[in-house]
Order: C-alpha cells, then sequence, then structure tokens
C-alpha cells in the first residue's frame, strides 16, 4: 500500500459520502405518506455524520498530498419511500465495506490514527445501516 493507491481510495471514499449527503437530502424532499415527517426526519439526521465524515476524508486526502474529489457518487433514483430506505440500506453496507477495507489499508501503511478514525466511521455506518434495516422490517411492499 502506498499512499498514491490509499488517497485514490479515501477519494472513492468521499465521493461516496458526497453522495450520501444528496441522497438523504434528496430522499427527505421526496418522502410522502403517513410517514412523511419521521422518515424527513430520520433522513435529515443523517446528514452530519456524512458530512463530518466527508469533511475528514477531505482533510486527510490533502494531508496525503492529494486533491479531495467534488464528485459525488450518484444516487439512486428511488420513487418510493421503500424504494429510498433499500437505497439507503445498500449505500451504509458499502460505507461498511469500504472503511473496513481502509481501516486495513491504514494498517498496512502504518497510519494508526487513520486507522482508528475509519473504525469509527465504520460504528457509525453500522448505526445507521441498523436503523435503516429496523424501519424496512415491518415496512409494507
Amino acid at each position: 500500500m502506498d499512499k498514491q493507491t490509499l488517497v485514490a481510495r479515501l477519494n472513492n471514499d468521499l465521493a461516496g459520502e458526497l453522495g450520501a449527503i444528496i441522497q438523504y437530502l434528496t430522499y427527505a424532499a421526496k418522502a410522502n405518506g403517513p410517514f412523511r415527517p419521521q422518515l424527513v426526519q430520520f433522513f435529515m439526521a443523517e446528514v452530519p455524520d456524512e458530512q463530518l465524515h466527508a469533511q475528514f476524508l477531505a482533510n486527510k486526502i490533502v494531508a496525503l498530498g492529494g486533491e479531495p474529489t467534488t464528485q459525488p457518487r450518484p444516487v439512486p433514483v428511488a420513487h418510493s419511500n421503500r424504494e429510498m430506505l433499500e437505497a439507503i440500506l445498500a449505500a451504509e453496507r458499502q460505507a461498511l465495506k469500504d472503511y473496513t477495507q481502509r481501516a486495513e489499508d491504514a494498517t498496512e501503511l502504518g497510519d494508526v490514527g487513520l486507522k482508528v478514525q475509519l473504525e469509527n466511521m465504520v460504528l457509525d455506518e453500522s448505526g445507521h445501516e441498523q436503523e435503516t434495516e429496523r424501519i424496512l422490517q415491518e415496512w409494507p411492499l
């Protein structure tokens, strides 16, 4: 693992966080039906965490000599509340996978601080995943 490879991977993660911010904001606007207020609150409550993750990643990329991406990952189009929740669940699972791998990358590079921060981000994303799973458990088809 070299710094250039790590920067490229962190930029991919940053694109994911930027996409997540857009996803949550867009889905909050599109939520409808009797659970709209609760969904809007749920979606909007996630934005600050994703912003903190994005800021950390951008700072780390610069510290490693890279240029932070400004291009988000594409946001899946969702036409129903269920589709939005399923898309969010998929994104959270991808973030968990990415940050787990990135923590291993940081270990390989010998960056203990980055490893610890990424593990904290795994904890955050795991909580988001579990909460979304719980909402979907009883969600009507």
